[in-house]
């Protein structure tokens, strides 16, 4: 079987493997080996001199249940540009409505699609441009029993729970349904992911009943409620690190500030996580895509590295796939090829701020499961990777 060898890169590994300098090659659709390859007969080079090797991304806050809920996107559309090959679905569907999510978009996908359960029986099925009903406004629908069977189910694809809690999705019952969320991931074993708005509950409160792995996405939304106050971190924010919080950009329409994430910054405060939260809403902008939503950290001085660590290996391990987050020989090949691309290029916050960047990071090339996704999203045989 012809071996694929991406020759030159400069690979960010993320595993045991120490940073390497040079190649990758691909059989099988898996790794074969890292570092100095020697080419064999009928082996297939392709010369990435000047890129990055990175595990193909993952964004651990998405929204892809495209047709069952209104707020979807199809993955497809946003994997190439977005460096992405793991989309975790924050949210959409609760336990009224995960097996169409599994059967009509994660099992057909040529993407890993994992999901946090909305707390809520009903998802998030109310989020729209003319219609915003908040899953959580009616407490009948916060119903554990169902939302721990479903888990229980599909406990190979659900990674957690996902609550919105906030006046936006909760109106009054943001704390109750934080609590009963956490109520069904102790039982579980597993973590939340927790949505801020608006409050009831304030950020403070969130913060402090997060347990260690739980994640706080949109961590650097604009005032009111934002991480920071009068220009520094909050020290509930401090405390929740300490215990083992995750920070989670959660970027949307409305999660992410320039202006509060430099203020994190400033204090050493980085996010653990970079997240597109990509819906109906967010897709055309502002956020994009999660490789653009890196582009954005990197902007505010995120060394590259950490933040393609921040969009790869920690949201992997954070799903407890860190299989997913690494280049090592002998795990299946998922790959993304990154390439500075020298542009004046604006980027542009939740809060209508822009700045205007002279280089971005694009994605050449991406490798999921083995297989070349075109820039149309579609799976190809990987010897039909374009040189």
């Amino acid at each position: 079987m012809t071996r694929i060898i991406l020759r030159g890169g400069r690979v960010l590994s993320f595993g045991d493997t120490p940073l390497a300098g040079s190649d990758v090659a691909i059989s099988a659709g898996r790794i074969d080996s890292l570092g100095h390859v020697a080419e064999q007969a009928g082996d297939r080079v392709i010369d990435v001199a000047g890129a990055i090797i990175t595990p193909a991304l993952t964004d651990i806050h998405t929204h892809v249940y495209w047709g069952g809920t209104s707020l979807g996107v199809r993955p497809e559309t946003v994997a190439h540009r977005s460096a992405t090959g793991v989309f975790v679905d924050a949210g959409s569907a609760g336990a009224g409505n995960y097996e169409g999510l599994r059967a009509f978009i994660a099992e057909p996908s040529p993407f890993h699609i994992f999901a946090y359960l909305n707390i809520s029986y009903a998802g998030i099925f109310g989020f729209g441009k003319d219609v915003m009903v908040g899953e959580c406004c009616d407490a009948r629908l916060l119903d554990t029993k169902s939302c721990l069977a479903a888990v229980r189910s599909h406990r190979d694809r659900i990674v957690g729970v996902k609550v919105r809690a906030g006046h936006m999705a909760a109106g009054e019952n943001g704390a109750l349904a934080l609590d009963l969320a956490l109520d069904v991931a102790e039982e579980l074993g597993v973590p939340i992911m927790c949505h801020v708005d608006l409050a009831p509950p304030t950020i403070d409160e969130v913060c402090d009943r997060l347990r260690p792995g739980d994640i706080i996405t949109h961590c650097c939304r604009p005032a009111p409620n934002s991480a920071t106050h009068d220009g520094h971190v909050r020290e509930a924010a401090w405390k929740a690190r300490r215990r083992g919080v995750r920070f989670d950009v959660g970027h949307g329409r409305g999660g992410f500030s320039f202006k509060v994430c430099r203020e994190m910054l400033d204090e050493g405060f980085a996010p653990d996580l970079i997240s597109s939260d990509i819906h109906a809403l967010s897709v055309d902008g502002p956020a994009h895509d999660l490789l653009t939503t890196v582009n954005k950290l990197i902007a505010l001085g995120v060394a590259p590295d950490e933040a393609l660590a921040a969009a790869s290996r920690n949201p992997a391990g954070a799903i407890g796939r860190p299989d997913l987050g690494r280049i090592r020989a002998g795990d299946e090949a998922n790959i993304a090829v990154l390439r500075w691309k020298s542009e004046p290029w604006p980027l542009q916050d939740a809060a209508g701020e822009i700045i205007t960047v002279d280089r971005r990071l694009v994605c050449e090339h991406l490798i999921v499961r083995g297989q070349a996704i075109t820039a149309a999203g579609e799976a190809r045989p990987l010897h039909e990777l374009a040189s």
